[in-house]
């Protein structure tokens, strides 16, 4: 049974069998099943009840393809993030590289594609942006970037201002 550890943690920890799965979850063919196995509603049904009691007690940060309109339709703040595929790709293949994990940006690009196109055409839940999510396309954007766009707006949320 996989195990989530999350209290007190900025990254929470996974384990499956008493293995701590963190590399392994970002590998292409990872990636690729997961839409696969994320079409089948039981499975999805299960995963939206564990993330959702995860999250029940509120001041959770969480991403995902449908977090803002499956998940937690009702969240207090929801930021669509979203890129251009081949600069999504080379970040994937960026980060497979500086670990040191075999990494192919052909391979990476079209498992993204059709990852998307599998998660955008599903029959349950496909993925979109929320209607009432803010947008930000960090196709030219550094992470520190994206903070000084997202941050304000989030401790605008948490004052109560926005």
């Amino acid at each position: 049974n996989p195990q989530v550890d999350s209290a007190g943690q900025a990254n929470p920890r996974l384990e499956l069998d008493g293995v701590l799965l963190d590399q392994e979850l970002r590998m292409p063919e990872v990636a690729n099943l997961v839409s696969q196995v994320a079409a089948v509603p039981e499975v999805r049904t299960h995963l939206v009840a564990i993330q959702q009691e995860i999250g029940r007690g509120g001041g959770v940060a969480m991403d995902g393809r449908d977090v803002g309109t499956v998940i937690f339709p009702d969240a207090e703040l929801k930021i669509f993030m979203t890129a251009r595929p081949e600069v999504r790709a080379k970040r994937r293949y960026d980060e497979m590289v500086a670990k040191g994990l075999p990494a192919n940006y052909d391979e990476i690009y079209a498992n993204l594609l059709q990852r998307d196109r599998i998660d955008t055409t599903r029959a349950c839940n496909p993925m979109r942006r929320a209607e009432d999510a803010l947008e930000l396309d960090n196709s030219e954007m550094t992470i520190g970037e994206q903070l000084a766009w997202v941050m304000p707006i989030a401790e605008a949320k948490i004052r109560g201002e926005a």
